[in-house]
């Protein structure tokens, strides 16, 4: 059968076979077996995000969408973003419409400079390269640095949006655990000398420290020091994923990993996506100058640049706006909206059902007791108009049944009780359900998938995720390893 070949009678007419009004929104396996010849090795690897699977259903109205990282653009005022837009339409109208040099436009370069500023970082703009988003930047880095079978480290749990874009560049990903203090970087140290023994270095290390997404931590400050030195010490890239770091309600900033290294071992992914508006497409990535250079051709080769009219959207607002005045509006937002999260989660969920306590971002991270399963869960949600990211979605080799991402930041209060109230109406069900089935309820969680500190009580202090603290605003405090 060739490519042209409808697959069907012969001498049938291929309109006839395929209506224009038949929908194609999904490719059924007949579809598939007519190209398969035709996919490259790569696609056998490659994995849909566990968000944007859910999009098209938590579009609907009806539904509670507690699973992607959506900011509150409502905050944005509809007078501001027509004034900002006249502004660029007569002052930049012809520069708008037009290319762009790839690697960005001086005017949004000195704004991403105000960001990293506001963090304790800096860079020169030679260093910095725009981009469509922040997914672009992992997805370059894999692109300028990854060769089918090569090393990869990452959180576990890690971004779920990171997961399809090493598996396409067919990453063979590591996943160092976590706790409540953020990556465990003596269980990297001891998994990179494993792997050195067999020959084998990562590419890069890659780490969410601030709010990480999906789980909610920050990696302490010692924690990121002695990242830094490992990097430094075996010559391992870092790509710090830091798009929640101006998003913090509480708590002292910590110094971001590029701050503390100098640029050297460090690439610095940023995002105007969670700070002012996904819609943009606006990210950048801030690397040493030789990585820069291959990204800026890969990116040429993708996209050839970003929008030239959001590059000049946001220089105008940096430049007229109160961009700072704006994020404050939305951590007050979401520290409220996070409140209302973890109150629900203690009147709703059962006992044995832990869950983090985010000093900033966007996401918590739930772990169910042991026997239930979130992506089955997930499918009995939506039956109930409610969403949520399933754990597996996490991570690459099958964990995290038992846990879920919620989303704080995109719904207003009485949804995310309501939101909250389903899932755990849902997850009461199962319980009872197995008890029927087994004869047996669900154990408490396994400590590393529950994110528990870890053991050693003389060193950094972290909090303790604990199920059912008398006050969720007054976290008991333990300890654990750097």
């Amino acid at each position: 059968m060739t490519v042209d070949d409808p697959g069907g009678r012969p001498g049938r007419d291929t309109a006839a076979a395929r209506p224009r009004d038949r929908p194609r929104s999904r490719a059924s396996q007949s579809d598939l077996e007519r190209y398969a010849g035709l996919f490259a090795e790569r696609t056998r690897n490659m994995r849909s995000s566990a968000m944007r699977d859910l999009m098209a259903l938590t579009q609907r109205p009806e539904v509670i969408s507690l699973a992607g990282g959506l900011p509150d653009t409502t905050l944005f005022p509809a007078e501001e973003l027509a004034k900002h837009l006249s502004v660029v339409a007569a002052e930049a109208g012809a520069r708008a419409l037009q290319y762009a040099p790839t690697e960005g436009l001086s005017e949004v370069k000195r704004a991403i400079r105000e960001v990293l500023r506001a963090e304790g970082d800096d860079a020169d703009p030679e260093d910095v390269l725009v981009t469509t988003g922040g997914q672009q930047v992992i997805d370059l880095v894999c692109k300028t640095l990854v060769n089918p079978g090569d090393v990869v480290v990452a959180e576990a749990p890690t971004y779920p949006g990171a997961v399809p874009a090493f598996a396409a560049y067919e990453a063979d990903v590591v996943q160092i655990a976590m706790d409540a203090d953020g990556l465990r970087v003596d269980a990297l140290e001891e998994r990179l000398d494993a792997l050195g023994a067999e020959g084998r270095s990562p590419k890069f290390i890659y780490t969410i420290p601030n709010f990480q997404n999906p789980a909610g931590v920050t990696l302490s400050l010692p924690r990121r020091r002695r990242l830094v030195e490992v990097a430094r010490e075996r010559e391992l890239l870092i790509l710090e994923d830091n798009p929640y770091g101006l998003l913090r309600f509480e708590g002292a900033p910590l110094p971001t990993l590029r701050s503390l290294d100098g640029g050297e071992f460090v690439i610095s992914l940023g995002t105007f996506s969670k700070i002012l508006s996904p819609g943009l497409r606006l990210g950048w990535a801030v690397a040493p100058r030789p990585v820069l250079s291959k990204m800026n051709i890969g990116k040429a080769a993708s996209d050839l640049n970003s929008s030239s009219l959001t590059q000049l959207f946001v220089a105008t607002f940096f430049r007229d706006g109160d961009w700072r005045g704006y994020v404050a509006k939305q951590c007050a937002l979401y520290r409220a909206r996070r409140d209302v999260m973890l109150a629900s989660l203690e009147e709703h969920f059962p006992p044995g059902a832990t869950w983090t306590r985010p000093e900033g971002g966007l996401f918590l991270w739930v772990t169910l007791p042991d026997g239930l399963d979130t992506t089955d869960l997930l499918a009995k949600a939506l039956s109930r108009n409610v969403a949520f990211v399933p754990g597996r979605a996490a991570y690459l080799d099958g964990r995290g049944g038992a846990s879920l991402r919620l989303n704080f930041s995109g719904v207003g209060e009485d949804d995310i009780r309501e939101g909250v109230r389903r899932i755990g109406a849902v997850v009461h069900e199962q319980i009872e359900l197995l008890d029927r089935l087994t004869g047996r309820r669900p154990a408490a969680p396994a400590p590393a998938e529950a994110l528990s500190p870890a053991p050693d009580p003389t060193l950094a202090d972290v909090l303790e995720l604990r199920r059912r603290a008398p006050d969720p605003r007054r976290p008991q405090r333990g300890s654990s390893s750097p």
